[in-house]
């Protein structure tokens, strides 16, 4: 990711581009882009002096804040902390408690961080090699009760532990139920609407369209689900499917290791993933944001090996970067969604537009300027 020194106030800061997602020079740059200084303003924390500029294009007004990814935060000191907490198992309410703030700062802090995390991981794949060759699996959890559950679908890169994209499917409750519980199960049916029952499949041909790209032929690893067959057989591409039962040994020799191992750490690093807690996830748009932070901490950040901490990162690991991705440097500047193509589900994961049926109140990212 390319730097710009947003957050040093010694720099003079040349805008890169006009924040205006309407302006003729927000995606396309030339000498002909003029720009000027209209003064400065102050602010409580540090840089305490931030310039102000005006697009002489556009005429819209914007400062080096702009840039920055703790744009209009009053508590900028909070988002560096949110992603070593959140990927060390705590919960929101417990880091709300560490950091001494509201819990809703949190809540609101935790999802930039993910919209931000998107945008990243997007833009690094962009220039990226596609995979040729991946691991796909339904990671189970559940949002609000566990009359809601729900599939986060991963994609992983098996030479290199890659998570290469990830997408998410309501599902019915199913399994062992008393008497009590399947008339409940109706009675929330009824009145809030039964999950898609071809979710699946359209989300994991959706994930598998989304690695494949435009490449001629994708090698798949999956267990023996039943949707799966079905989306691979609607792609456009020439697939091998090769099937490992899900009644195999998961060891190291097992085929789907490495996305059995990231669901493995995926559970033991998420509060709200874990097997006895009370930090589940309260929606399922909050659980897609968290996954995301967690995607770009283990795709760029932490070694491939625990207990060989110089090990490469899956992304030194398959060549798309050359070196370990500090905190400072993932959150260096802030990244626009009108400058960086995401894949159709994950746009409605940056507008929080994935529902939750148990709750009547959806919020929604519907801030005009805010990241």
């Amino acid at each position: 990711m390319p730097r710009s020194g947003m957050h040093n106030s010694s720099e003079v800061l040349v805008p890169p581009h006009c924040p205006n997602a309407n302006c003729k020079y927000h995606l396309q740059l030339g000498a002909q882009w003029r720009f000027k200084r209209i003064g400065t303003f102050g602010r409580q924390v540090a840089p305490h002096r931030i310039q102000r500029f005006l697009c002489l294009h556009c005429h819209r007004s914007f400062s080096t804040q702009t840039f920055a990814t703790s744009y209009w935060l009053k508590r900028p000191d909070v988002l560096p902390q949110l992603l070593t907490k959140t990927t060390g198992c705590m919960a929101n309410r417990q880091i709300a408690r560490d950091l001494r703030v509201a819990p809703s700062t949190i809540d609101r802090q935790l999802a930039r961080l993910g919209r931000h995390c998107l945008l990243y991981h997007a833009a690094a794949m962009q220039a990226a090699q596609p995979a040729q060759r991946v691991a796909i699996d339904g990671f189970v959890t559940f949002e609000h009760s566990q009359y809601w559950p729900f599939h986060h679908h991963l994609a992983i890169e098996p030479e290199s532990d890659f998570i290469v994209y990830f997408t998410d499917s309501e599902v019915r409750r199913s399994g062992k139920m008393t008497t009590d519980q399947k008339c409940k199960r109706e009675r929330l049916e009824a009145a809030l609407g039964r999950p898609d029952p071809k979710a699946v499949f359209k989300d994991v041909k959706h994930l598998l369209e989304v690695v494949a790209g435009s490449q001629p032929r994708l090698t798949v690893l999956s267990d023996d689900h039943r949707a799966y067959p079905q989306a691979i057989k609607a792609l456009r591409c020439e697939v091998m499917h090769l099937v490992t039962s899900s009644k195999d040994r998961r060891d190291a020799n097992n085929l789907l290791f490495p996305v059995n191992l990231a669901d493995l750490v995926l559970r033991h690093s998420s509060a709200n993933h874990k097997r006895e807690t009370i930090a589940w996830s309260k929606r399922r748009q909050a659980s897609a944001e968290r996954l995301a932070v967690f995607l770009v901490w283990r795709n760029y950040m932490k070694s491939r090996r625990e207990k060989r901490p110089r090990s490469p990162t899956p992304g030194q690991a398959r060549g798309s970067i050359d070196h370990r991705v500090t905190i400072d440097e993932l959150l260096e500047r802030r990244l626009f969604v009108s400058r960086t193509s995401l894949p159709q589900r994950w746009v409605e994961y940056y507008w929080r537009d994935v529902i939750t049926r148990a709750l009547p109140r959806q919020r929604r990212h519907d801030l005009r300027y805010a990241a």
